[in-house]
């Protein structure tokens, strides 16, 4: 059984192949346009696909793939593997449904703060019981290098160097050490005002740089860049039994 699913964040658009239960391959979309779908379809052959979508996507795509595979798109009406007691429970981003759902699948039972590294950095705590409380949004890595830019006068557009100096000694370097220094921080202060509230539980640390972030914190973490992509295959499952 080969599953393609679809992940179209901010930043990229990307989508991984599944053989069973086992991502064997990635792939970075260079758009969406119908023709470089069906390219994708021709040579996998997927007898399910999945669609998760932060962005005006080109919608004539889901046709396509509801035509060629057992196709579902994440929304509201997703049937998920767990529950979802907060205000507003549709406007609970795709994405985030996805890691959500990858956590009950991986750790079923277990309270867990899933942390998503994308352009926005969220946090998403779901306890024991398999409820989603919820948890906070933050500015990404680039989006904090670009606003210091964009909203000053003469401070440079920087990008991450991960031999960056602890105390910066140009601008570039006080960039570079204040944003990266400063996520690290801010994820080890969420990690520590949850453990003061929950006690203990798995956190798991996704998406662009995890492997280097996870590495530089004094908790244990669980670094998988493919996460969401592991969550969207569950969900898969759900929603395409009939497949």
């Amino acid at each position: 059984m080969t599953t393609l699913c679809f992940d179209f964040g901010n930043t990229r658009l990307k989508a991984a192949v599944f053989v069973n239960e086992l991502l064997t391959e990635e792939l970075f979309l260079e758009d969406d346009n119908e023709k470089t779908i069906q390219g994708l379809l021709d040579q996998f052959k997927p007898e399910r696909t999945i669609l998760s979508s932060v962005v005006n996507h080109n919608e004539s795509i889901e046709n396509l793939l509801a035509q060629n595979s057992h196709f579902h798109k994440i929304s509201q009406f997703t049937e998920i593997n767990f529950t979802t007691p907060v205000g507003k429970p549709e406007t609970i981003g795709a994405d985030r449904l996805a890691l959500m759902s990858a956590a009950v699948h991986f750790y079923p039972g277990k309270n867990s703060l899933v942390i998503g590294l994308g352009s926005c950095i969220t946090y998403n705590f779901i306890n024991q019981y398999h409820q989603f409380l919820g948890g906070a949004i933050t500015p990404g890595m680039d989006m904090r290098f670009k606003s210091m830019h964009d909203y000053t006068a003469k401070l440079p557009i920087v990008t991450a160097d991960w031999n960056f100096p602890l105390i910066g000694y140009d601008t570039k370097t006080n960039l570079q050490s204040g944003v990266i220094v400063g996520i690290i921080n801010e994820i080890e202060g969420f990690i520590q005002k949850y453990g003061e509230k929950f006690g203990n539980f798995n956190v798991v640390l996704t998406g662009g740089n995890s492997t280097y972030f996870a590495s530089q914190l004094k908790y244990k973490i669980f670094a998988d860049q493919h996460f969401l992509f592991k969550g969207l295959y569950a969900l898969s499952e759900i929603n395409n039994c009939q497949a």
